[in-house]
């Protein structure tokens, strides 16, 4: 285990979609190596079972994992009152569920355009929504939510992501809207605003040459990292970014830059 800085110290983190090899069981990790207590939820049952084993296996303590949908509120108040009843609070909550679903406007399904907004827009206003009147009563606690560089820029991905963008781009002003509601509050709120961050799952899909291609787009020559992300989100819930919210922060190597 890395000898992390403990910046989150008995913070008490929930991490949505954490099941899996994506960034949401990347996050979860770094939390617990800077030595945050952690809660799981994904919407597979199974597998978030299984990564909450790993990861207290990984770290010695009991790290709990829930079912939650996060289409569904009561799922995400079961979560809220499962935490406080193993920790006692909640520090921090990182709104990571996402889901894309590729099509031109004019072939996109009513359904299709539905769930992409329930789930990487819906997602984080239910979820903040079942946390925020336990972190205003404390008056303390950190809310991050994972928009994308395709809220800005309608070019990401190749076409068809209407319905992405859009979400991601609702997820930005979400973000703004809260922190001006909730900062007298003591409550923070920020976006991650990831460009194309490496999965192995990638690999499956696309050949070495879309790699080398996605990488020549960065002005850093690669692609994101896990641990692009994972340090950033460290940084914003630690006291080190105690004075920065309401903001969406780009984790692009420079692919698109802004003023």
């Amino acid at each position: 285990m890395d000898d992390r800085a403990n910046r989150l110290k008995d913070k008490v983190a929930i991490v949505s979609a954490a099941a899996g090899a994506g960034m949401g069981q990347a996050v979860a990790q770094r939390f617990a190596q800077e030595g945050a207590e952690i809660v799981v939820t994904d919407a597979h049952e199974k597998r978030v079972a299984e990564t909450a084993e790993k990861l207290s296996d990984e770290f010695g303590r009991k790290v709990l994992g829930m079912r939650v949908d996060v289409r569904n509120k009561e799922e995400m108040e079961a979560c809220v009152q499962a935490t406080l009843d193993q920790h006692g609070k909640i520090d921090i909550l990182y709104n990571n569920a996402g889901i894309n679903k590729l099509a031109p406007v004019w072939e996109l399904a009513d359904e299709d355009w539905q769930l992409v907004q329930d789930i990487c827009l819906g997602g984080c206003f239910r979820f903040s929504r079942a946390v925020l009147p336990h972190m205003i009563a404390r008056k303390q606690g950190v809310i991050i939510n994972i928009a994308s560089i395709a809220g800005w820029h309608s070019d990401t991905g190749g076409g068809g992501q209407a319905a992405y963008a859009a979400a991601k781009a609702g997820v930005m002003g979400l973000t703004r809207a809260t922190a001006a509601e909730v900062g007298q509050h003591g409550v923070r709120v920020n976006a991650i605003a990831p460009g194309l961050i490496y999965n192995p799952f990638l690999e499956r899909i696309y050949d070495k040459p879309w790699f080398a291609e996605k990488a020549a787009e960065t002005v850093l020559g690669r692609m994101g990292r896990p641990e692009d992300v994972t340090g950033l989100a460290v940084f914003l819930c630690s006291e080190d970014g105690s004075f920065i919210t309401g903001e969406t922060h780009c984790v692009s190597g420079g692919r698109y830059m802004h003023a």
